[in-house]
């Protein structure tokens, strides 16, 4: 039996088909090509790629048929969102603004199919140095910074329960220390060190805990192996973080390289013309995320190489990508897939 151009089953006996050119309700896939599917056919099956949240009217004609609102898409795009070919994760943001309970987590994981992963933020909650006003301004030292228990009770566990083996990347984004704890980073590390060995047990195939950072200290050639040693210590890896508060690509490379074999973690967050305050003025200049507005041919050729020889080995890589970082996250992973596969076909 034939499934219809979106994927579902043809009408049964008891239902009329749709008369050409009626409205259709509720969010439906967009008319993807056999190119797309080609494309995903193609690519390795470790390698999961996705974007950050999917809550887009941008993305019309890209990822879904018809004009929907920011708010309808946030409580139903994902389940077409995860029928697209090439999009097996997404990065779960809201989770770092407040914590969500297993009911949330499993509430997403019954919108997606079986294969999916979902990239799962911690809340700033524990990965934040510092309580922060509504519009940032960082207020009071945070107590509850890097503390083992809540960050297993308010993130890991939970997100365990509620995702089961739809678990993917479990990532504590610390945000930007203050100059004080930036001077004292070897006790910060083993802070985190206590942080990571007193988390749950994973108990899912592909789950990994990643760190990701936002001060270039952290890889420091000071500091690089003693931040290898907390990672590779709790079974943890390194979450490249492509954002201008870092080094680029190249420059995070040594510390993956010291963690290696394991898995790869990579959030592109932000494109590097913008600074690392530049999200309002990304914002404003790219939305409403419909196209590529400032390419970066150069992190994609690095990215690429990187993970068609991560995932040639066999391990498993988790890439998540902005707006921010090109414009259109969707276009720009179109761009990614097509170099990996060529980068793996080049390879042969």
């Amino acid at each position: 039996m034939q499934d219809d151009l979106f994927g579902g089953p043809p009408p049964g006996p008891d239902k009329a088909p749709e008369r050409p050119g009626a409205r259709r309700s509720g969010i439906h896939p967009a008319a993807w090509g056999d190119d797309l599917r080609a494309l995903a056919a193609r690519l390795p099956p470790s390698l999961r790629l996705g974007t950050s949240s999917w809550s887009y009217p941008g993305w019309q004609g890209l990822l879904w048929e018809g004009a929907h609102s920011e708010q309808l898409l946030a409580r139903k795009g994902l389940s077409v969102y995860a029928q697209h070919p090439l999009l097996r994760t997404v990065s779960i943001d809201r989770s770092f603004y407040r914590p969500l309970t297993a009911s949330d987590y499993a509430r997403y994981a019954a919108q997606v199919p079986g294969d999916f992963r979902f990239v799962v933020k911690a809340p700033s909650l524990v990965t934040d140095a510092l309580v922060r006003s509504e519009d940032g301004r960082a207020r009071e030292p945070n107590p509850a910074f890097l503390d083992p228990l809540l960050a297993a009770q308010e993130f890991v566990a939970p997100a365990l329960e509620g995702l089961g083996a739809r678990t993917g990347a479990l990532v504590f984004q610390l945000s930007p220390l203050p100059w004080r704890l930036l001077d004292r980073l070897p006790e910060v590390l083993e802070r985190l060190r206590a942080l990571l060995l007193a988390q749950p047990a994973l108990n899912q195939p592909d789950a990994v805990l990643a760190v990701e950072v936002r001060d270039s200290a952290w890889l420091a050639p000071e500091h690089l192996a003693h931040f290898a040693d907390v990672l590779r210590s709790c079974g943890a890896t390194y979450c490249l973080g492509l954002h201008p508060r870092l080094p680029p690509l190249a420059g995070q490379l040594p510390l993956l390289r010291r963690l290696w074999p394991g898995p790869l973690v990579c959030r592109w967050n932000l494109h590097s013309v913008h600074g690392p305050h530049g999200y309002a003025d990304a914002q404003r200049l790219y939305a409403p995320y419909d196209r590529i507005h400032d390419p970066d041919p150069d992190t994609h050729a690095l990215l690429a190489r990187t993970l068609a020889g991560v995932c040639g080995r066999g391990q498993n890589a988790y890439v998540t990508i902005s707006n921010h970082a090109e414009g259109c996250a969707p276009l720009t992973l179109r761009r990614l897939a097509e170099q990996v596969v060529g980068d793996r076909a080049s390879a042969i």
